[in-house]
């Protein structure tokens, strides 16, 4: 390519990407205020319960994303790439601005919690439309052979688009005192998605269609009825099928054991204070997004398949050991404990513990219901120390993630592409992955109830069983070779 192609393939990646990190920031701002969120919308009698139920709120923005990836996949084969993905960053924007505008559950009872589902679920459309546009527009812009390199940059922005969210929240509660963040500040960064989003779609107008999508219009060569000709032909079925068992539904949950159960195992099962949490995760996704990018390119090279099994197998084999690992790094039954205060009023008891290391523990029991609630502030070493294990895991989501929207690409046939690829995708993705949270935070909470010493572990089986399938379907029947579309 010259300089020219070059900058103008930049632009399309710039214009797609930023899209489309927006729309992953308002996705994930609800999965990173889950703790908060659960005590908003939901009733306060039992915090796991509203936890989980958070939890399963967040779930539905996955399952509805196949729907979303059916509706506007099958318009973006229709109508085009460029209009398609701009409805759904509007739509995408204008559900997140709303949800920081629902009333809590004091105000308005069981409306709140109805009003946050709905809006989620209409997130879960927009996104579920988002990302194949995305990426179906960025590779009919690219090269032939380097498909993965230039695919790979809107990769990073499912992670850009987390770490922003992070980084908002930290950012309001350091300029909020923590009661005003707890009583209207977790607000600000829904709110904050409205403008973003704004100067998003303004960049997104000035995009042209993409030239495969807009020569096949030129010759007559669109499909009349997407759907019928990616689901209904048996032969274009078994690509969509093999999209999903072979690499979608693997990638899916490693990506989100990487990223969202890490973050929610370190605020809940570890008890670390949630800003602290926050900032390691932050600098994890800062260290290992290049590598999308670099898993991505090599890609090219040396074939998507052979990186993306890969790390799905690195994933099996260690997830067990990291977060043992994990466990035992901030554990204070191993540390010394060097000072310990009580302060006890009317409703609780407060007691404050500071160990050798400078590991700082703070339990507050209410003397009502006696349950218990620890926050953990740990220091320098142990902090690094788990920086560096989730850096490991994001290196397993960059290999898994990276090469997945080229290869995904090169599966289908330009004219039903969008729908054909958006649906496994989603599927893997939304309900595989989206789901995890849920199901594995109810084991660690089902075995913590049953005395399993090791109950921590107990929800790392749901991905690495659904990994273990994955990767043995994929190893068998997936293509060593890229390029491998069915026109």
């Amino acid at each position: 390519m010259d300089k020219s192609q070059k900058s103008s393939l930049f632009k399309v990646i710039s214009a797609s990407s930023m899209g489309t990190l927006i729309e992953w920031y308002d996705f994930y701002i609800f999965g990173s205020l889950a703790l908060v969120i659960s005590t908003k919308f939901f009733p306060s009698e039992n915090p796991t319960a509203a936890f989980l139920s958070t939890l399963a709120t967040f779930a539905a923005g996955f399952v509805v994303r196949p729907f979303g990836a059916l509706f506007f996949g099958r318009l973006g084969d229709l109508i085009g790439r460029k209009y398609t993905f701009m409805a759904t960053l509007l739509l995408m924007g204008g559900a997140t601005f709303l949800i920081g505008c629902v009333p809590s559950f004091e105000t308005i009872g069981y409306t709140a919690p109805f009003l946050v589902l709905v809006l989620r679920l209409l997130q879960g459309l927009a996104l579920g439309g988002e990302y194949g546009g995305a990426a179906t527009y960025v590779a009919e812009h690219a090269p032939k052979g380097q498909r993965g390199y230039f695919t790979s940059w809107i990769q990073t922005t499912a992670t850009i688009g987390l770490f922003v969210s992070l980084m908002v929240i930290l950012t309001t509660k350091n300029i909020l005192s923590e009661s005003q963040f707890d009583s209207w500040g977790w607000r600000v960064p829904f709110w904050v998605s409205i403008v973003m989003v704004f100067v998003s779609y303004l960049i997104r107008k000035k995009m042209h269609e993409s030239p495969e999508f807009a020569k096949a219009k030129a010759e007559g060569n669109i499909s009349k009825n997407p759907l019928k000709e990616s689901f209904g032909n048996k032969y274009n079925l078994k690509f969509v099928l093999l999209a999903l068992f072979g690499a979608t539904m693997g990638q899916g949950v490693v990506w989100y054991t990487g990223q969202f159960y890490a973050m929610n195992f370190m605020k809940t099962v570890l008890a670390i204070d949630s800003s602290q949490v926050d900032t390691l995760l932050g600098i994890a996704l800062l260290f290992g997004t290049p590598f999308f990018v670099l898993f991505g390119w090599l890609s090219d090279k040396i074939g998507r398949k052979s990186i993306m099994m890969f790390g799905m197998l690195l994933a099996i084999l260690l997830y067990r050991p990291i977060y043992k690992s994990m466990y035992e790094t901030v554990n204070v039954a191993h540390k010394e404990l060097v000072s310990e205060k009580t302060v006890t009023d009317a409703t609780q008891r407060i007691i404050y513990k500071v160990y050798a290391d400078k590991t700082k523990v703070k339990e507050t029991q209410n003397l009502t219901d006696l349950t218990i609630k620890t926050q953990m502030t740990i220091n320098s070493e142990d902090r690094w120390m788990l920086i560096f294990l989730v850096f490991v895991q994001v290196i397993f989501v960059t290999m898994v993630y990276g090469p997945i929207a080229a290869f995904l690409v090169e599966m289908f046939p330009t004219k039903i592409r969008y729908t054909s690829m958006s649906l496994p995708y989603h599927v893997g993705n939304g309900i595989f992955g989206g789901l995890l949270p849920a199901i594995s935070t109810y084991f660690v909470t089902n075995a913590k109830t049953n005395g399993d010493p090791e109950y921590y572990l107990e929800g790392l089986w749901y991905p690495i069983i659904i990994a273990s399938v994955c990767f043995v379907i994929g190893m068998v029947y997936l293509s060593w070779k890229n390029e491998t579309s069915n026109d």
